[in-house]
């Protein structure tokens, strides 16, 4: 009783027998009407014909002598007391034969008879009404029967035929839902490969089209949950195994805890301390709950500052890093510490990824109420197939998971998060073998 297939069925129900009813009770009463208007022209009738008959009858007879046998047989035929009186009053017939010759004084209206090329009136006649007030005519009692036969058993076949087709169109109309339903069952137990095949183009096909755009994402989010288990167990055990075996070669003397062994434990120690503040910052960026210090901040200062504490890097590389932001920008409405770290990271990106002798740019410029910020180098590029995935968490290019190369795998998906949190947008565009340019936009700071 409590399936939406039921609640649906009875609302269904009931509004048929609402409307098939009031157009049954509706159709009655005028049919009803129509009969009762033909019972009143009927009755009109036989009246004009009886004085008809009876002008005629005087005008034949010079009065009304003999009169009675005729009027008593109008009474039997038409099952009504006639009584005719003359101009005086006087009753000169009775279809019941009881008032004849008395003076008759009635209540009803009579009609008066007269001859129809004269004003002259010759008597009047008066007429008893129907004995059944309802049905004053046997045929009208067949016609009264036969359509309110006719009303009920249409109106019934009318409410069986509507309540089967509404019981099959609900059964149509949920079947996606219960499909829909049995699905989300699956979903829960953790099969996220189900989908509905439903192509209906109205609501219920948006919400299935919904429904496996959701079991997509699961999916995907399932999936990128496995691999970054897999990731972090990966990039935990690396560091986590050089300080095991250090520690094991200090135990059993095979090396002196001296300078060097102390360092490279540092070392080691400070991978894993820098991958877990990537994983924190990262969980606190997608969660929404990183705070920012935003304030207004000259980007020209930070873009200039964070490049100088990159020279000895690319110093070391032998690559050129150049500036290209001109005079007077707007300031912008940013926590510089978490922007200067985007920078660091797409700068230190970019030196992984470019040769010796190669170029790296970074470039500002304002956009309407945004201002865009671009790093571009002269690198090895990026394969197409892999830039849909370059801001997923652990993703490399690198597949060998070099670290020279390939780093954690976080610094760029936590730049994406980063910029996002300050209400911009980071894009990426490569060539392989041309090089490749990581733009981002902030929001310049209202005066």
């Amino acid at each position: 009783m409590h399936s939406l297939q039921f609640r649906l069925f009875m609302a269904f129900t009931l509004v048929i027998i609402v409307t098939v009813g009031s157009i049954l009770f509706f159709t009655y009463r005028s049919a009803m009407a129509e009969v009762h208007g033909f019972e009143k022209r009927l009755e009109m009738g036989r009246a004009k014909r009886i004085e008809l008959e009876l002008s005629h009858y005087h005008y034949r007879q010079g009065g009304w002598e003999g009169i009675q046998p005729f009027v008593a047989q109008w009474g039997n035929l038409y099952e009504r007391r006639i009584i005719l009186t003359d101009q005086a009053g006087t009753v000169v017939a009775d279809s019941d034969g009881e008032l004849l010759g008395e003076l008759y004084q009635s209540d009803m209206p009579g009609t008066h008879v007269s001859p129809p090329w004269e004003s002259e009136v010759l008597g009047t006649l008066y007429m008893s009404p129907s004995p059944s007030p309802e049905i004053p005519f046997p045929p009208l009692s067949v016609i009264y029967m036969a359509v309110g036969r006719f009303l009920l058993w249409g109106g019934l076949m009318a409410i069986a035929f509507a309540l089967l087709i509404t019981f099959l169109l609900s059964r149509r109309i949920l079947a996606p839902i219960k499909t829909l339903t049995q699905t989300t069952r699956q979903l829960g137990k953790g099969d996220f490969s189900q989908r509905v095949k439903f192509k209906d183009k109205g609501e219920v096909g948006e919400l299935a089209q919904a429904f496996n755009s959701m079991a997509s994402d699961l999916e995907r989010a399932e999936q990128l949950r496995r691999n970054m288990v897999a990731d972090v167990a990966h990039e935990l055990r690396t560091p986590l195994s050089n300080l095991k075996g250090y520690l094991e070669a200090v135990r059993d003397g095979v090396i002196k805890p001296d300078a060097n062994a102390i360092r490279s434990l540092d070392e080691e120690a400070s991978l894993l301390s820098r991958l877990v503040d990537d994983l924190q910052e990262l969980s606190l960026a997608e969660s929404g709950e990183l705070k920012l210090d935003c304030r207004a901040t000259d980007i020209a200062e930070l873009i200039s500052q964070t490049a100088d504490t990159m020279q000895r890097q690319v110093a070391a590389k032998e690559i050129s890093l150049s500036i290209d932001v001109p005079d007077k920008l707007p300031a912008v409405h940013i926590d510089s510490h978490r922007i200067g770290e985007v920078l660091r990271n797409l700068i230190e990106n970019a030196l992984v990824h470019t040769s010796n002798a190669g170029t790296i740019s970074v470039t500002a410029r304002v956009q309407g109420e945004w201002l865009e910020v671009s790093v571009i180098d002269t690198g090895e590029g990026i394969p197409a197939e892999d830039l849909s995935n370059i801001f997923e968490r652990f993703y490399r290019v690198d597949k060998s998971r070099a670290r020279a190369t390939g780093g954690s795998g976080l610094g760029l998906t936590i730049a994406k998060r980063l910029i996002e949190a300050h209400g911009g947008q980071i894009e990426v565009a490569s060539q392989t073998g041309q090089g490749t340019r990581f733009t981002f936009t902030l929001p310049v700071a209202k005066p």
